[in-house]
């Protein structure tokens, strides 16, 4: 929140984090702007909060966009038979053993 004080109405206005930099205001976290009180003889005006903006929808097609891509199996590189350099005598899981005709 941001407090700003208005001296001539004897009022300190405590409203949403300001969007720019102005002499004067001074930026306080939850806690202290819950705590703040006024000297004596002052008002404390509290403006309401906006509600925080909830995700778009090119937010949640983003999203479930990436956990589709995600979810994919990657695809499995093969070589050309012609790419290879050896010709292969035993297999053990995934891996090949080739032999070469050197």
């Amino acid at each position: 929140m941001t407090l700003t004080y208005v001296y001539a109405d004897q009022t300190a206005v405590l409203g949403p984090l300001a969007t720019y930099a102005e002499p004067h205001a001074y930026d306080l976290c939850e806690t202290h702007s819950e705590r703040l009180s006024a000297p004596r003889g002052w008002e404390v005006l509290r403006l309401a909060q906006p509600a925080p903006p909830g995700p778009s929808n090119d937010d949640l097609l983003a999203l479930a966009d990436a956990v589709r891509e995600a979810g994919r199996p990657a695809p499995v590189q093969r070589t050309l038979p012609e790419a290879e350099t050896g010709r292969e005598t035993t297999r053990r899981g995934h891996l090949r053993v080739l032999s070469s005709d050197h």
